[in-house]
């Protein structure tokens, strides 16, 4: 007869947890919002800066999940770095284990997965808090995680970019229709900034401001007050996201 395994001395403190690969795209950029929640689960994270010389792990068993961020730079630039960071999607992908791409993260994913990524035809951007919309993927998602969509989400982006071949479309808007896709169980791509806080929105708006010129763009006051009206909504379903998103390491193959 098998022995059973000894019962777990509950004065033993917990397994630690696997860390979070965090790809940062400048020197000062932070991981906002999404730092804090992830340590708050007992995640360390492991930041990475690929445009600075920083290798990528040649497999991300030995982590939770990996988040690749926004930037000033696009998908299509030939930088050896974004080509890296584009082809290295892959890794995740095969692996089934969790993938977040961010405004710039989530073209690359598009990108990685041959969709187009391109500029508004008539030059608009999204700067600022702008609809959000889920399509009936998006519904089941949202029913899968147990939380609703905000309404309104923060925006920084003049590129859009299509949904790729074998994703499902989750959310859309108006002036760039691909909001939010989910690539098989675990990678996911959302166009806006979740992980936005307070003092990231004063930071770039104030070191950017010339951005807030752009057609479609919400200045600086607007945006403080969409972020008073819309965030309470955007942090509660980012902590449903993220609990369901860290779970699918576990049901990784």
């Amino acid at each position: 007869m098998r022995a059973l395994p000894a019962a777990r001395d509950p004065r033993e403190a917990p397994a630690p947890r696997k860390p979070v690969l965090l790809v940062l795209h400048q020197e000062q950029s932070t991981p906002g919002r999404l730092g804090r929640l992830f340590q708050e689960r007992g995640h360390p994270l492991d930041i990475r800066r690929p445009r600075y010389g920083d290798p990528l792990p040649g497999t991300l068993r030995e982590h939770a999940g990996a988040v690749i961020f926004g930037g000033p730079m696009s998908a299509n630039d030939d930088d050896a770095f974004v080509r890296a960071e584009i082809d290295w999607i892959e890794v995740p992908l095969r692996e089934g284990l969790p993938f977040l791409g961010l405004c710039l993260g989530a073209q690359m994913l598009a990108k990685c997965l041959g969709a187009t990524v391109c500029a508004h035809p008539e030059g608009r951007a999204e700067i600022g808090y702008y609809p959000l919309l889920p399509t009936g993927a998006g519904r089941d998602f949202a029913a899968e995680i147990g939380q609703p969509w905000p309404s309104h989400v923060y925006h920084w982006h003049r590129e859009g970019f299509t949904c790729p071949a074998g994703a499902d479309t989750l959310a859309t808007g108006d002036d760039f229709p691909t909001q939010a896709i989910r690539v098989g169980p675990a990678a996911f791509g959302l166009q806006f900034h979740p992980e936005v806080t307070h003092a990231m929105i004063c930071r770039w708006t104030v070191r950017a401001a010339e951005r807030l010129a752009l057609p479609g763009a919400q200045d600086r006051a607007r945006q403080i007050e969409g972020r008073l009206m819309h965030d309470a909504h955007v942090a509660r379903w980012l902590d449903a996201f993220l609990d369901h998103w860290l779970g699918m390491a576990d049901a990784a193959p």
